[in-house]
């Protein structure tokens, strides 16, 4: 999928969102408790994080795996027109508020430009743009009508055209393909194992031994890659693959990416 930098985090151009309004709980993701819309204790008054290169070691590993895809300066920068939560307090219930939805249809739009970009499915690319362009004026529109959005109903809508687009492109990928949707695979032993074209949708890959796997073209949204070992796997050409996902799991060098995302620098 090419780059879409509206689709990347730009945490200079957003105001701490993610450190205040969501909500996290003191466990093995994050060594504090800190409740919605209260800013994070790390968050520094010109909005950065006063230990982004120690998130890991300082008990903060949540933080790393988050990926906003741009939501976060999209509400700061569009909807709220560059007015912080602290220049305007009075706004800050609403910008907290505005946040998850946003991010949920940046979400959307980050899978349905990767859709565009694949040639099997260029039967729905029509369906794909018009769901991109409806959804991408949603998200310029006032705060009310983000808060207001039936989102429930978005991501259903455009699941199934994402489901459409996933058959089209595994349905080229020759011989049988393993439909392990929503499966608990936790702590599975699938070293070396052929997953090409696979149905991964929601599956459950926590801590699972996926080393030498063949992931091509596997259908990967909605995966819980929690330290599931991708040591020398190959995800060239994987679905609704995103940086959220691999950063969460493990990995090294010889872990073949597709082109648009990156190897963690915890690798």
């Amino acid at each position: 999928m090419s780059e879409n930098l509206e689709l990347l985090s730009d945490c200079a151009n957003c105001f701490g969102l993610c450190c205040v309004a969501l909500p996290f709980a003191r466990s093995a993701d994050f060594a504090v408790t800190k409740a919605a819309g209260t800013p994070c204790k790390n968050l520094r008054t010109d909005f950065r994080c006063g230990i982004h290169t120690e998130l890991r070691t300082s008990g903060f590993t949540g933080c790393t795996v988050f990926d906003c895809f741009g939501a976060g300066q999209k509400v700061s920068q569009v909807t709220f027109e560059g007015r912080s939560w602290r220049e305007a307090p009075e706004t800050a219930g609403a910008m907290y508020e505005v946040f998850p939805v946003m991010r949920q249809l940046h979400e959307l739009l980050y899978y349905l430009t990767e859709g565009l970009a694949l040639r099997p499915a260029k039967s729905v690319h029509g369906q794909l743009r018009t769901a991109l362009e409806r959804i991408e004026t949603l998200t310029r529109g006032s705060a009310a009508e983000l808060v207001a959005a039936d989102v429930p109903t978005i991501r259903q809508e455009v699941g199934e055209l994402l489901l459409r687009v996933s058959e089209l492109v595994r349905a080229g990928v020759p011989g049988k393909k393993r439909n392990h949707r929503g499966a608990d695979l936790m702590g599975a032993k699938l070293a070396g194992a052929n997953l090409r074209g696979a149905n991964l949708r929601g599956a459950y890959l926590i801590a699972a031994d996926l080393k030498r796997a063949d992931l091509r073209e596997a259908d990967l949204i909605g995966v819980d890659f929690r330290d599931a070992d991708l040591t020398g796997a190959d995800l060239t050409g994987a679905l609704f693959l995103t940086q959220a996902q691999l950063n969460a799991a493990r990995g090294d060098a010889s872990t073949r990416l597709p082109s648009a995302l990156r190897h963690p620098g915890h690798w």
